[in-house]
């Protein structure tokens, strides 16, 4: 069991700093962020091209040293052997919070297991104002990232999700936004959502509504900016598993089990004409012909 005393004398050993930066407006900048990154020995950034912009804004002059998702191994041992000679040091990523979605977590675990103090700063993020703002639950809420890139990883994720009764909330970058949308709506249903870009900008964008009708924007508009996905939890209906395939044609159902449950299409044809109460050959004729 390890005891952190945040504010307490650590014996000679530094303090590593999570600061969060802005993800798009410069004055959600706190006081004490930019204290810290100027009282710092040094700060790990994630492209130090882009946090060099940060500090000229605000005039911090302390060195940068670059920690990112490919070096963040041999760098992170070299700067938990810092922190054990003393030095405090500070980590950024490009927008929002470190360890959000980005190799920052490694450190504060590396930090961690050395009993080095690591002291989070409270700031910019964009899961929480886009949850907050999408008009849907707040009570419960899960934080699922970016989904995998790979479909099928994709849409296993999703079905584990389906059931969950928290508001989902999910990472997508414009150029797999349209795609993930369309097997959100498979997995999931045609739940409500919304759809968040451009967080703090001055094109910040809200666009709600079902997740049918958020896959037609996707189509229909030209994608821009990094989105916040917000979807509705699971319905507290007793039959809702039963049914969870409503939403879908006879061929997506078919496909369903052929491609998620690797059934072959006899036995995803039979498996589907059970769930609908359909004659085996009423189905084939719709995936097969139809």
């Amino acid at each position: 069991m390890n005891i952190q005393k945040s504010y307490t004398n650590h014996e000679g050993v530094g303090t590593l700093y999570i600061v969060p930066t802005p993800i798009g407006n410069l004055d959600d900048m706190t006081y004490r962020a930019v204290a810290v990154l100027h009282e710092a020995k040094a700060i790990a950034a994630e492209d130090t091209r882009n946090t060099k912009k940060l500090l000229h804004y605000f005039e911090i002059t302390t060195p940068l040293i670059s920690y990112h998702e490919h070096n963040k191994q041999a760098r992170g041992a070299q700067l938990i052997s810092r922190l054990h000679e003393g030095d405090d040091l500070a980590v950024v990523s490009d927008a929002g919070m470190p360890g959000i979605s980005d190799p920052g977590s490694d450190l504060v675990r590396m930090a961690t297991e050395e009993n080095v103090p690591v002291v989070v700063l409270p700031g910019a993020n964009a899961a929480l104002p886009a949850l907050v703002g999408s008009g849907l639950s707040t009570d419960q809420f899960l934080f699922c990232g970016f989904l995998p890139r790979k479909k099928k990883e994709r849409l296993a994720v999703l079905e584990s999700l389906q059931n969950h009764e928290a508001t989902l909330i999910f990472y997508e970058s414009p150029h797999r936004l349209k795609e993930m949308l369309q097997h959100v709506h498979q997995q999931l249903g045609n739940r409500r959502g919304a759809l968040v870009r451009e967080l703090t900008k001055k094109y910040e964008e809200y666009i709600r509504g079902t997740l049918e009708e958020l896959v037609q924007w996707s189509v229909k508009e030209e994608i821009r900016g990094e989105f916040c996905v917000i979807v509705e939890g699971a319905e507290e209906v007793e039959e809702k598993d039963a049914f969870w395939w409503t939403h879908l044609s006879i061929e997506e159902h078919v496909d369903y089990y052929v491609k998620i449950k690797d059934l072959k299409s006899k036995d995803a044809i039979k498996q589907t004409a059970v769930d609908r109460k359909m004659q085996k050959r009423e189905v084939y004729q719709a995936y097969h012909v139809d």
